[in-house]
């Protein structure tokens, strides 16, 4: 199947969107200098990217930049269980960061998914 391949700066720029809103979450909820305000981010990052991909198939910064995560096979909507494989590989970042012959990151490969433009 082919896809739209989607270019380095439309995935950056989608990642910087999410983790943005996540800070500015982050900082809302905790307590300035607490330990917890260091790693609230990550984890809201991670809930986010979640539970909007495995729902929608995409996270906010995705959908605000026309991207779609769908299966690499068939171009269709992406399980649960490889959602969550995509999203910690994406949150170690060295698996985002390592591309194939399509464009796919290692994160992609590994859940079996692919970000298309839409």
């Amino acid at each position: 199947m082919s896809f739209v391949r989607v270019g380095m700066w439309r995935r950056v720029a989608a990642l910087m969107l999410d983790w943005l809103a996540c800070l500015a979450i982050a900082n809302a909820l905790t307590a300035q200098g607490s330990a917890v305000r260091q790693l609230a981010p990550l984890g809201i990052f991670a809930l986010e990217v979640y539970v909007l991909t495995a729902l929608s198939g995409a996270s906010a910064g995705q959908r605000v930049l026309k991207m779609k995560v769908v299966r690499f096979d068939d171009g269709g909507r992406v399980s649960a269980k490889n959602v969550l494989i995509r999203t910690v590989l994406l949150c170690l970042v060295v698996t985002a960061v390592t591309f194939d012959e399509n464009g796919r990151g290692l994160h992609e490969r590994l859940s079996k998914s692919v970000l298309t433009r839409i």
